[in-house]
């Protein structure tokens, strides 16, 4: 007799419970997010090539146009709120000034030198009309940086934001004589509305090809001066059409950033993402740790972006009350998704559950970089990574993508001796992220630097894996765990050696940083008298509660000094967290908003590197050094001592 079948009450939450272990276990689903998202963005962008309409005007075009999204809001910023058509209408008065009275034309590359503004967004819309080349200066620049990143341009004009003129001095103007430099005053934008709204012919955007450059982004110059990254339109394109898929953002939404449209993730990931799929973009003139909720919630924003440490410094804003109701303001908004990279794992999660965010939305990539990865995290699984994938993207893309060994002393990947190649590294080992590029069509993928061959050329390494094949190096050091998760270990040249040992300031700084006294945390090796390699260091913000009053000696005690409980604890805290080859042997104690970063709130560590721990070289700022079980006040005699080899670390 046939065995009975079981009762669909037994079976069917079985089937189930097998499938969502599957699911788990392979991130099926995952995965079928990310190629639901990208494989339509590739045929759209097809379709936008085969069309002659790769040009991101075409797109506001299209919207400014149609009768369904012509009176939908583009662009929100401080008071003022711009319709798409309201937008379009002034973009073409202001290309047609561009063009009769400065004469812009097809091809050429016009510089602009802006902080966020609406006048931004619509001198850039204004150049794409035409058919030139935004190329986006960090309006930080002075000196010799800015100068070099016009001359890199090849730009005759320089068009620049009157809150940052003064940025453009006399030694600018007369390095760069040939250069016009035009401050775009409320009255040079009066006489640009002046100007018919005459729209540019098609002709003076044809023939733009994928990898054609739609503007030019420079990169932070952390390691020298700025480099000039070529930004094809397929990259705008994909960017723009991936993201806004794989995060979910409908026309309705607002997207709001207060990071800087001269850098890559706001321009491709917040700019082009938002008008990807005709959705509000919100944007503030600059990062304000104070004002940033109130931005968010005045525009009524529901996608919000971060880059480096821009969470941390929200989380060490106090909490702030309505002052009708007395509630706190933490969590009065209605944003749903934090999207963009450099979310550090130390807080992570204090970010989310202090603001209320329940998704975080991180990825990793490079301006200039051919591929990224991508982790749309919701819980605990993937924390603090920079991407996951699973089963079926490893089959699709797995051979595009290689974790390789790391020869520090060279800053290279490291080559078998007997067969020339790289090795690729175990699940969970470091080594440097490489993109996979076609070998007999580099350009395709990788555009490089504008008018900079070598430091092109630095970036791509040919037979890695198998003689004939090329490689884009990000510079990077990663883990990829066998669960598809990867976590960003540390950027080549920051790693150092101590004992023999490589340390990973990411990973050092991770561990100060979840100590309950610490704000922020910047790690580095420091040269020290009578050692090999460099000693770890942490220049740390501590939080105020947990500084005494200011010392009054040593180098000055700027930013007060730390009680010796905290010391101690920090002590003990690193111990416990931390390989001894790891520990940071001093700790900077520095002032809040002193830890240098780039205008995305990216740490800079060079300086820090250079100065050391030598008294006498680090301005006002008292250091510390690890002896026994606490932090001790390091002096000038210490320093001897280290120097006449009476100390050994």
């Amino acid at each position: 007799m046939a065995p009975s079948p079981l009762p669909l009450s037994i079976t069917l939450p079985a089937v189930a419970a097998a499938a969502a272990y599957l699911n788990a276990k392979t991130l099926f689903s995952y995965d079928l997010n990310l190629l639901a998202s990208i494989i339509p963005t590739i045929a759209r962008t097809a379709w936008w090539k085969n069309r002659g309409r790769l040009n991101f005007f075409y797109r506001l075009e299209d919207l400014a146009t149609s009768k369904s999204t012509e009176n939908r809001v583009f662009l929100r910023f401080e008071d003022k709120t711009y319709t798409y058509a309201q937008a379009y209408d002034t973009i073409l008065r202001y290309a047609d000034w561009l063009k009769k009275r400065r004469g812009v034309h097809k091809g050429e590359m016009v510089a602009l030198d802006f902080q966020n503004t609406d006048t931004f967004v619509f001198l850039l819309f204004a150049l794409w009309a035409l058919g030139a080349v935004p190329a986006l200066i960090n309006y930080n620049l002075t000196g010799k940086p800015l100068a070099h990143c016009v001359k890199k341009a090849k730009a005759r004009l320089v068009l620049i934001d009157p809150v940052v003129a003064g940025n453009v001095g006399e030694d600018v103007r007369s390095e760069l004589s040939q250069v016009s430099f035009e401050v775009v005053t409320p009255e040079t934008e009066t006489q640009m509305l002046s100007h018919d709204a005459a729209r540019p012919p098609d002709e003076d955007r044809a023939n733009v090809t994928p990898d054609g450059m739609g503007i030019l982004i420079y990169t932070s110059g952390t390691t020298g001066l700025p480099k000039a990254a070529i930004v094809s339109w397929a990259k705008i394109a994909v960017v723009g059409g991936f993201t806004s898929r794989w995060i979910g953002t409908k026309k309705n939404d607002v997207f709001y950033t207060a990071m800087p449209l001269y850098h890559s993730t706001a321009m491709l990931l917040g700019f082009a993402h938002a008008l990807s799929v005709g959705a509000t973009f919100a944007m503030s003139r600059k990062f304000s740790t104070s004002s940033f909720w109130d931005d968010v919630r005045k525009h009524n924003a529901n996608i919000i972006q971060y880059v480096g440490e821009t969470c941390r410094y929200l989380l060490s804003a106090p909490t702030r009350s309505d002052p009708v109701t007395g509630e706190s303001l933490d969590r009065k908004h209605n944003v749903r998704v934090a999207f963009g990279n450099g979310l550090r794992p130390d807080v992570w999660n204090q970010f989310k559950e202090r603001f209320g965010i329940k998704t975080i939305a991180e990825f990793y990539g490079a301006t200039e970089g051919s591929f990224a990865t991508w982790n749309l995290s919701r819980n605990d699984y993937s924390m603090g990574a920079i991407g996951r994938s699973g089963t079926l993207s490893n089959i699709l893309i797995g051979r595009s993508i290689a974790v390789v060994e790391v020869e520090y002393d060279t800053e290279l990947p490291l080559r078998d001796p007997k067969t020339g190649f790289c090795r690729r590294v175990p699940h969970g080992e470091p080594g440097e992220l490489l993109f996979r590029l076609p070998p007999k069509d580099v350009e395709s993928r990788f555009q490089g630097y504008y008018g900079d061959k070598e430091a092109t050329s630095k970036k791509i390494m040919f037979d890695v894996l198998a003689k004939g094949d090329a490689w884009f190096r990000t510079g990077d050091v990663v883990r990829w765990d066998a669960e598809g998760r990867v976590y960003f270990n540390d950027r080549i040249g920051d790693t150092f050696r101590w004992k023999s040992e490589n340390v990973s300031t990411a990973e050092v700084a991770h561990v100060v940083g979840l100590h309950p006294a610490v704000l922020e945390a910047n790690v580095y090796g420091v040269e020290v008298p009578g050692h090999e390699g460099r000693a770890g260091c942490a220049a740390v913000v501590f939080k105020p509660e947990a500084l005494s009053a200011s010392s009054g000696g040593g180098n000055g005690g700027g930013a007060g000094l730390p009680s010796d409980e905290t010391l101690r604890t920090l002590a003990s805290h690193v111990r416990a967290g931390l390989p001894k080859y790891a520990l940071p042997l001093f700790v900077r104690v520095v002032n809040s908003g002193t830890i240098q970063a780039t205008g995305t709130n990216k740490q800079q560590k060079m300086s820090l590197r250079k100065e050391g721990v030598e008294p006498g070289k680090t301005g006002t700022d008292d250091v510390f050094w690890l002896r026994g079980n606490s932090y001790v006040r390091f002096r000038a005699e210490d320093w001897k001592a280290l120097q006449g080899g009476k100390v050994r670390l």
